[in-house]
């Protein structure tokens, strides 16, 4: 973690706020990442100037209508603070994945055989629960955008294709929902298998993501519960959600929960969990002490000449 931290300060004193290249790196990305190692490290005094610089910068800001903030068209918006780069313009099939300049992630969230508006079919992975739909408020207008109610959206488009409707199989652990930010649009072009050359960026730091960082490392660290609303209400004023007027242990609850809604099918509740202790209370099977870190690849090992040790656990 040290030397990740010297090197994304080193990062930070040298890029620019911008790069004429679309999906360069840039100060504010350095500083994005650094500012989240430090939550990593607890070292919440380190991380909240660090993001409250990026917060102050001017470069970035919050996409006004979040309905589009997913969509092909909003990529490398005024949100995105650092974006991976995909296109479906290379081919790749499953004899060579690596062949993909796509994502390959968005085809295995689609529904599988789907046949309808707006969306493509998919593998049906990764498939968001009825608790983390049911953890949005009913007036959170994030989640009609987040997640994808499969069975509302085949009730709200009967009539398509002559009133066939809407049709998909079950897969496997079916629940319904599916993750909307990251399933695949029609008109895509997806050069080789439609499943995995898809040209969906992966939105990796979000300004929102930025801000409620921002908000816990005050909160956590100097304090400043004040600016820490202020950082967390203005995200919550997209949604038209009430402000959270609460302090101390109350405030970090509600960013926590923050972070959980805004944040949704993007990869990072799993690790916020780990982060601040909470996931052997919340993930069933999670074994404290083990599962915090993955298993080093026994072939890495090898690799190593057999001077690695393995994680605690496995």
């Amino acid at each position: 973690m040290l030397k990740l931290s010297l090197d994304l300060i080193f990062a930070a004193d040298n890029l620019p706020l911008t790069q004429t290249q679309t999906g360069r790196v840039t100060k504010g990305a350095a500083q994005a990442l650094l500012g989240k190692v430090y939550l990593y490290q607890n070292k919440f005094a380190l991380a909240a100037p660090v993001l409250d610089d990026v917060i102050s910068s001017g470069v970035y800001d919050l996409v006004a209508d979040y309905s589009t903030l997913f969509e092909n068209d909003n990529e490398n918006s005024i949100e995105s603070v650092f974006e991976i780069q995909y296109t479906d313009l290379e081919g790749a099939g499953f004899g060579c994945l690596q062949c993909s300049e796509g994502n390959v992630a968005i085809g295995f969230n689609g529904p599988r055989n789907f046949n309808g508006p707006l969306f493509e079919s998919g593998f049906s992975f990764n498939v968001p629960t009825q608790e983390v739909f049911d953890a949005f408020d009913q007036d959170d207008a994030r989640r009609e955008f987040a997640i994808l109610d499969i069975v509302a959206f085949a009730q709200a488009n009967a009539d398509f294709n002559g009133g066939a409707g809407v049709t998909f199989t079950e897969g496997f652990e079916h629940t319904g929902y599916f993750n909307r930010k990251y399933i695949p649009r029609v008109g895509d072009t997806n050069i080789g298998d439609q499943n995995l050359t898809n040209p969906g960026n992966y939105r990796a730091i979000r300004f929102a993501d930025v801000l409620l960082m921002g908000a816990e490392a005050h909160n956590q660290g100097d304090g400043n519960d004040a600016l820490a609303r202020e950082y967390l209400n203005r995200v919550r004023e997209r949604t038209t959600l009430s402000d959270v007027n609460a302090s101390g242990s109350a405030l970090t609850q509600a960013i926590y929960n923050e972070r959980r809604l805004e944040l949704v099918g993007e990869g990072h509740h799993f690790f916020d969990l780990v982060r601040t202790g909470r996931a052997a209370q919340e993930i069933e099977g999670f074994t404290a002490g083990k599962n915090e870190l993955f298993p080093i690849p026994l072939v890495e090992i090898q690799l190593a000449g057999n001077r690695w040790l393995q994680n605690p656990g496995y």
